[in-house]
């Protein structure tokens, strides 16, 4: 029948406009009954047309062409129950309807009314027959106002609902027809673009996915504005321990501080609580003073070139900070000050002359950590003055047995200065008070609570917290003008500067500990200043601060059973990581599983391959993409109707056991023990592995027992959904991959699990490869690559000259059998 007959469309036409309408009727008319037409554009025409040219006449009349073309198609169509009649339908349709879609909108009871005609007129559903003039009209007439809907809206239209998206969703006649429908309207180049979307993906024009899914997307990606605090909400604040400005983070930095957070972060986000995530660059003091001066420029360019670098490793690591800023800010200088000033007021500085390790070599009076030696405690040869990595203790520079300075070696002097000091032991008992109920209504980590402890029972001293140096926040006191506070003193403030950077409403945030609860991620070394240095500066200042709630510490990742080292070359630093070619989610998913919560942990190569293949690519990896690779080739990528068994009894056990799962998985992250979590994830996975072992899924299930089938893939692809929002805290760039491949928003994590929540009829994308395998050759190569243990590299010397002796050897015995 092609050239019979000729379709004008009208143009330009934009979408919900009765011209809109028309055309699609058209369009589904044409497609539903096989009937092929010439289409035009016609500029300044109003109505759509039907051309006859045998018959020397034409149709002006959408419904009259939807009719005429039904006829000549010559096609079995569906029709309505004798309750109603398509005549009846299509007579309200124009009396009625019409006039109220134009308008893309309904009130309530015009909608009343259509769920009301819908019911009566029980359009007989099967998919292999097209449907009735009747349903093709009313569809393109309520196409506009009911897909422009909220989700809220169809809690009492479940008939409207079913009906509509049954259609727009499954039909291959309504799908094929919105699509040219779309593409023949569209005015704009944005709107022909979003039309060439694949039909089984997304209806175009429409954002109407997430109304064939229940409404469980995740909210908190959808704010507008600033998070604030909100009454009645779970108000959660998290920080992680600000990197210091002058260095490369290495993989225990990450997972220690700002990795871990991020988890925690995102877990609240997906539990729809109002959820801060603050971090940034700590820029002010000595080491980058110094630095600078070895780089040759000014310590603000040499905080510019390492915040960027910082900024870029999260970015690649998935790191989804609210605000990732710098303390070298004018809020910085106004809160800093301001809190000191409130505890000079009070009474908690003092000056005193005190006597600081004085550098003669290059004249400068040297920060605690500027000076090395062996720590009197432990032994340690590599202690700093302020600390001891090793057993954790705060230590006085002049502490150090053999001490030297760090930038030329050379052994300090005493040399008095004055300087403004911090009376904790005036504060210890405040501090005691508050670290005790805290630690426990908190349930901080048991190093965290340890070394607090530690620090306590030896009793607190004053210590000074102003230095003789030029980068630092301005002190505050007539006198001290060539003077800065001490940056660990003010490092913590960084906090509550960079919110203030983030929003003007900081103090929502900071003040108010009835409504915000604040968790803190570090690493042990970093545990006294925020137990005790901190909260001792917030007591002291008399305002009402926002507090410590939870202390989440971690001990050591150490690399390869040694350490890591940026000078010696050994371990993987931030920057190297994307250099491996290993997608971050797998680098998150090693570390995590890692992470050093209750003792050291090792990063060790061989683990890292094994994790990728046997875990990721064959338990998660595997069961995501069978599934949707299933759906793909035998449902045409569309949810089957699985509710005819849904309720089976055999279902029952698998429902309760990740059920089980799931609250497991709550109480960890609850409870930040974020190891635990990702191992809840991985047992997840892994029981709808084993669901889909037990009922056999494969063709032969599907020929003999379809409805059966139907509820596996029905329930199994409702577990991948769920998956996606657990595993979304520790690999988001998974969890968005699985969701683009169900064609499905982001979900949030939910309480129990029903298993019913992408709906049938519900179109998903294509099947995709979450994970690829890591060859196993390539743990040799990259052990050789970033370094290794000295016992290791001896090793592999000592291997290397072995088999150069053999290969010498072998050499000589062939030249003498020559020779005979």
């Amino acid at each position: 029948m092609a050239g019979t007959y000729k379709l004008n469309i009208p143009a330009p036409v934009s979408k919900g406009s009765v011209a809109f309408a028309q055309t699609l009727k058209a369009y589904i008319a044409t497609s539903a009954y096989g009937v092929e037409v010439d289409t035009a554009k016609v500029p300044g025409q109003y109505d759509v047309t039907l051309e006859l040219p045998k018959e020397h006449k034409g149709l002006i009349d959408a419904n009259a062409i939807v009719r005429y073309l039904a006829v000549v198609g010559q096609t079995p169509y569906k029709r309505s129950n004798d309750s109603l009649s398509d005549d009846a339908l299509i007579e309200w349709e124009e009396s009625v309807l019409q006039g109220s879609a134009s308008s893309l909108s309904f009130t309530a009871a015009s909608l009343e009314a259509i769920e009301s005609r819908l019911s009566s007129a029980s359009f007989v559903k099967s998919p292999s027959i097209p449907p009735s003039p009747a349903e093709i009209i009313l569809f393109s007439t309520l196409y506009s106002p009911v897909s422009s809907l909220s989700p809220a809206a169809f809690g009492t239209l479940p008939g409207l609902r079913a009906w509509f998206f049954d259609l727009a969703l499954t039909s291959p006649w309504a799908i094929a027809g919105i699509e040219l429908a779309a593409s023949q309207t569209s005015s704009s180049s944005a709107d022909r673009n979003r039309a060439q979307v694949k039909p089984e993906r997304v209806i175009p024009h429409v954002q109407h996915a997430r109304l064939h899914i229940r409404d469980i997307e995740m909210k908190t990606l959808n704010r507008t504005g600033d998070i604030l605090p909100e009454e009645g909400r779970r108000n959660v604040l998290i920080t992680s321990a600000l990197p210091y400005v002058n260095n490369v983070p290495h993989l225990g930095n990450i997972v220690g501080s700002v990795l871990s957070a991020d988890v925690f972060s995102r877990y609240n986000k997906a539990r729809n609580h109002q959820t801060l995530f603050v971090c940034g660059t700590d820029e002010y003091g000595t080491a980058t003073e110094t630095k600078a001066l070895e780089e040759g420029v000014t310590p603000q360019e040499l905080c510019n070139k390492y915040y960027a670098l910082h900024r870029d490793v999260y970015e690649w690591f998935d790191i989804g900070f609210d605000i990732f800023g710098r303390t070298t800010t004018p809020q910085q200088t106004e809160i800093a000050q301001d809190i000191f000033m409130k505890l000079y007021e009070r009474g908690y500085l003092e000056e005193k002359t005190s006597t600081q390790p004085y550098c003669e070599k290059h004249s400068s009076f040297l920060a605690d950590r500027f000076v090395e030696g062996e720590c009197p405690r432990c032994g340690y040869s590599d202690a700093r003055g302020d600390q001891c990595d090793k057993c954790g203790h705060l230590l006085d520079p002049f502490d150090l047995v053999n001490p030297r300075c760090k930038i030329d070696g050379a052994t300090p002097i005493p040399k008095e200065t004055k300087h403004i000091h911090l009376l904790l032991d005036k504060l210890q008992p405040a501090i005691e008070e508050w670290s005790s109920r805290s630690s426990e209504e908190g349930a901080w980590s048991k190093n965290g609570r340890l070394i607090t402890e530690s620090w306590l029972k030896e009793g607190l001293k004053d210590r000074g917290i102003t230095r003789d140096l030029k980068w630092g926040t301005p002190v505050p006191l007539p006198g001290y003008e060539e003077k800065v506070l001490y940056v660990w003193f003010d490092a913590c403030i960084g906090y509550v500067s960079i919110t203030a950077n983030y929003t003007k409403e900081w103090k929502q945030w900071w003040h108010q500990p009835e409504k915000v609860k604040l968790y803190q991620f570090l690493g042990k070394d970093n545990v006294p200043f925020h137990t005790v240095i901190f909260p001792g500066s917030q007591i002291g200042t008399g305002d009402k601060w926002t507090m410590l709630n939870h202390l989440s510490t971690t001990d050591y990742l150490n690399y390869e059973n040694g350490k890591f080292s940026k000078s010696r070359g050994v371990g993987v630093f931030g920057n190297n990581a994307r250099d491996t070619g290993v997608p971050p989610s797998v680098w998150r998913y090693y570390l995590l599983s890692s992470r050093p919560e209750t003792g050291d942990t090792q990063f060790e190569w061989r683990a890292f391959i094994s994790k990728n293949n046997s875990e990721l690519l064959a338990n998660l990896g595997n069961f995501v993409n069978r599934l949707i690779k299933f759906v793909n080739a035998k449902y045409n990528s569309l949810v089957p109707d699985y509710r005819v068994q849904f309720s089976d009894p055999r279902f029952d056990s698998f429902k309760k056991d990740i059920n089980k799962l799931l609250n497991t998985y709550i109480d960890d992250l609850e409870a930040v023990r974020l190891r635990s979590g990702l191992d809840r994830v991985m047992q997840i996975s892994g029981r709808g592995n084993q669901f889909l072992q037990e009922n056999k899924l494969d063709n032969t299930l599907l020929a003999s027992q379809p409805e059966r089938t139907a509820a596996v893939v029905g329930l199994g692809l409702n577990l991948v959904y769920l998956l996606s929002s657990v595993v979304y805290p520790y690999m988001p760039a998974t969890a968005e991959c699985i969701v683009e491949q169900l064609n499905a928003p982001l979900r949030r994590i939910p309480d129990t699990w029903e298993g019913g929540d992408l709906l049938p009829g519900h179109g998903i994308g294509k099947a995709q490869y979450l994970f690829s395998k890591i060859d196993e050759s390539k743990e040799e190569e990259w052990r050789a690559l970033f370094g290794g243990t000295q016992a290791e590299r001896a090793m592999r010397e000592e291997g290397a000259a072995k088999k150069a002796k053999k290969q010498a050897e072998k050499k000589i015995k062939k030249d003498k059998n020559v020779g005979k």
